[in-house]
């Protein structure tokens, strides 16, 4: 492929493709469309009940934007990983250009999870999440829909479904639907920086109470 840029990846992004690597020391990059696509009915984030105490006892600070390479690190920091060089440094001048995004969860100094993906339009593209404390990547999407949907996303692309993900609400549709989907929300203008504030753990569980 074409060496990638931030204006090269969000041309991707708008017709559903979005770039990996064999692994880490990867030279080559490839555009992936999968034929069935993950996403998050936004209406749909299934908080279990233990879940929920661990939102409202408020034991993890959640931020975002504040480390987003703190994040990618995180997230490429494993045995097999998508993330090479050029995708992390990529990323992060998305990133400086108010594309890319991340949602952080910190206990004391320390990052534990979070999340990270790209914005465009009215489509969030889930790109990777991380883990060092049982159940913050749980609690790092929890927080992130309600953001999304607080901005007035309509779509949040997971790209690829696993029992983790299914286990929380995610579901798999087609790829002509994925864009179906994708051609609406292009139709909107969100603004994922739009929202400073961190919401409660409370008002967290009490919205996706009355939306799901």
């Amino acid at each position: 492929m074409d060496r990638l840029t931030p204006d090269l990846l969000l041309r991707a992004y708008r017709i559903g493709l979005f770039p990996m690597a064999d692994d880490a020391d990867a030279k080559e990059i490839y555009w992936v469309e999968p034929r069935m696509r993950g996403i998050f009915p936004l209406e749909n984030f299934h908080i279990s009940r233990s879940l929920a105490r661990l939102i409202r006892r408020e034991l993890f600070t959640i931020s975002t934007n504040t480390d987003f390479g703190g994040v990618m690190d995180g997230c490429a920091a494993r045995d097999t990983t998508w993330i090479n060089k050029e995708i992390h440094t990529v990323y992060r001048k998305l990133h400086a250009l108010g594309h890319a995004h991340s949602l952080e969860v910190w206990e004391g100094d320390a990052l534990v999870g979070g999340v990270y993906g790209v914005a465009i339009g009215g489509c969030f593209c889930g790109e990777s999440m991380f883990s060092r404390r049982r159940d913050a990547s749980k609690l790092a999407l929890a927080y992130l829909v309600d953001h999304l949907r607080r901005a007035g996303f309509v779509l949040f692309d997971t790209q690829f479904i696993t029992p983790h993900l299914a286990s929380l609400g995610a579901i798999e549709i087609s790829q002509q639907e994925y864009r179906r989907q994708l051609s609406e929300a292009l139709k909107l203008t969100c603004d994922f920086r739009s929202l400073t504030e961190v919401p409660s753990g409370h008002s967290v569980v009490q919205r996706n109470t009355q939306t799901s």
